[in-house]
């Protein structure tokens, strides 16, 4: 994807969460809010490291249509797994930042 396209995507998500959410968000915080959409738990208070598992949720849905990830199915706490199909590719920061913008773009439909 061209660099300019996804500019003008991710524009497009922050009017959705200046609508939705009253601010701007960036790709860490829309990865929790889609790992907690995943999840599909009630509302209540996470560890730290859950919620770190909550964005690694959201990360394997948005780049399982890049083939990164397959999903497996819910533990027996009701947590969602996917496993790693494909490595990823050595990206530099910048690098990484597009592919993100570009996944959670797609997984909302923009």
């Amino acid at each position: 994807m061209v660099k300019k396209d996804i500019e003008f995507r991710w524009k497009e998500v922050e009017k959705i969460c200046v609508d939705r959410f009253g601010e701007k968000l960036d790709a860490t915080s829309l990865l929790f809010i889609i790992g907690l959409q995943e999840l599909a738990k009630p509302p209540q208070l996470f560890s730290k490291d859950q919620k770190l598992d909550i964005i690694h949720i959201a990360l394997c849905k948005v780049l399982e249509p890049f083939g990164y990830y397959t999903y497996k199915g819910l533990d027996e706490e009701g947590w969602p797994h996917w496993e790693r199909t494909k490595k990823l590719p050595f990206l530099n920061p910048e690098e990484q930042e597009i592919l993100i913008k570009e996944a959670i773009a797609d997984y909302m439909q923009i």
